[in-house]
């Protein structure tokens, strides 16, 4: 029986603090949320280690360090309505309903969705509402937005997703240029969006989010 509750701890005191994550909101949301949970079952020896983690279809739960260092930039209030774009299984949905008022989740995986609503009701998390759609459209029925998340890599943002950001709002991705990739923050001012480098990592690009090839003959 593996000793998850040790191995969440050392995530947290060897891969988020180090990466000079010291907020006690996000720190206290990691040590609680229990990873193991919302990864694919054959993955679960491997929930904690610090890289990101597969969840089939090219897709992944974002290594611990990422998330944390996402968070940390995002500095996410207790009254804020958060949209967290490819939520998996729900990890990121779970760790971020502990620092915001609410998430709305949305996954375009009709299975991975349905999985994602019933692993958060487990854990008793009752301020996520998952959402079975595009990732790039987001849910704008329910926004605007405080922040938004990306769970995986971009190659560019669609105006439908910063759309539903409100002014005064929030954005943090992942931007892959190649093999090489970095995280930016947007800040919504006046309707026009800001981009800020934040730190650098990498992901698969997630569907959606893929730059327009020129089409050339």
């Amino acid at each position: 029986m593996a000793d998850f509750a040790t191995r969440r701890r050392m995530m947290v005191d060897t891969q988020v603090r180090p990466s000079d994550v010291t907020k006690f909101p996000i720190i206290d949301a990691m040590l609680s949320v229990q990873r193991e949970m919302f990864v694919p079952a054959e993955t679960r020896e491997a929930a904690y280690v610090s890289e990101n983690v597969g969840l089939g279809n090219g897709r992944v739960v974002l290594e611990p360090r990422t998330l944390a260092k996402m968070l940390d930039v995002l500095d996410i209030q207790p009254d804020e309505l958060v949209l967290d774009l490819g939520c998996g299984l729900g990890y990121s949905s779970a760790v971020i309903a502990r620092l915001a008022e609410a998430v709305v989740a949305v996954e375009e995986d009709a299975s991975m969705a349905s999985e994602a609503q019933d692993l958060l009701s487990q854990a008793g998390i009752d301020n996520v509402a998952v959402i079975e759609g595009e990732m790039a459209a987001g849910a704008s029925k329910h926004g605007p937005y405080d922040v938004i998340t990306v769970q995986g890599a971009v190659e560019h943002i669609p105006d439908a997703v910063t759309d539903q950001l409100r002014d005064g709002g929030r954005i943090v991705a992942l931007f892959m240029d190649g093999a090489l990739g970095v995280c930016r923050i947007g800040y919504k001012i006046d309707g026009v969006m800001n981009w800020r480098f934040a730190f650098n990592a990498s992901a698969p690009v997630l569907p959606g989010f893929e730059r327009q090839r020129a089409f050339v003959l």
